[in-house]
């Protein structure tokens, strides 16, 4: 992290967000995801610096999320997003 600007007090934060085509199909199921990744970090201002990797592991349930960018998909990986950065912010540094 050498690009840091004197007198910084913690490091900058990097975001590498990973959305599979296996995972979903649609480009704008991507881009939502992406989005909801990206508008995720910016609520949790507790994450400490660094390079961080969001990674969609599965795909999600087509029959319970029909449409492509449906207001249900937002809404749950709104919050798994959450659950998963809180859970990150509340874990004491390993130091």
């Amino acid at each position: 992290m050498d690009d840091l600007p004197a007198g910084a007090i913690s490091p900058q934060l990097w975001l590498g967000a990973v959305v599979p085509k296996r995972h979903a199909r649609r480009a704008v199921t991507r881009s939502l995801l992406k989005r909801q990744i990206r508008a995720a970090l910016d609520r949790h201002a507790g994450l400490p610096g660094g390079l961080w990797v969001v990674r969609l592991r599965a795909p999600f349930d087509a029959a319970r999320f029909t449409s492509a960018a449906s207001p249900a998909l937002r809404d749950a990986a709104r919050d798994e997003l959450d659950a998963m950065l809180t859970a990150i912010v509340r874990r004491p540094a390993l130091r």
